[in-house]
């Protein structure tokens, strides 16, 4: 069973050294999202994309995210994000893209998966190479 404290090293596991082919790795999150996970009560998957200065330098970021709300004995504690995160250097193209986009939203995972598969902000970065690709969990 996954759970949250694992999740991160299982996609990893799944995704393995195709990282830099965002399409192989989207297909692996889709299947990923669909996943159960211990103590999930709903899916909260995230597709967002834009031109951030995070680190001193703006970059283009693709992101596509597993939110995990985590419970304790005495209710929420807090909340986790996983995210496959490719980073580019910002184009005039990519510049014109910025997006958020939440599965909770849709309804059902299927037509959020769709819809994001549609959009002018997924297909034109998959024509272009990352100069960076992170797989990460963080606590939010």
């Amino acid at each position: 069973m996954i759970t949250v404290n694992n999740a991160e090293s299982y996609l990893k596991n799944k995704i393995s050294e195709d990282t830099d082919d965002i399409k192989k790795v989207w297909e692996t999150f889709k299947a990923f999202c669909k996943e159960p996970v211990e103590e999930e009560e709903d899916k909260e998957i995230l597709f967002q994309c834009g031109v951030y200065d995070y680190t001193g330098e703006e970059l283009f970021y693709l992101d596509f995210v597993r939110q995990f709300t985590v419970y304790e004995e005495d209710g929420y504690s807090h909340m986790e994000q996983l995210h496959c995160e490719f980073l580019f250097k910002p184009t005039d193209e990519l510049r014109r893209l910025e997006i958020e986009e939440w599965s909770m939203d849709y309804n059902d995972i299927d037509h959020f998966f769709y819809k994001i598969e549609n959009l002018k902000e997924f297909k034109i970065p998959l024509n272009q190479k990352p100069i960076k690709t992170e797989i990460y969990q963080e606590e939010i």
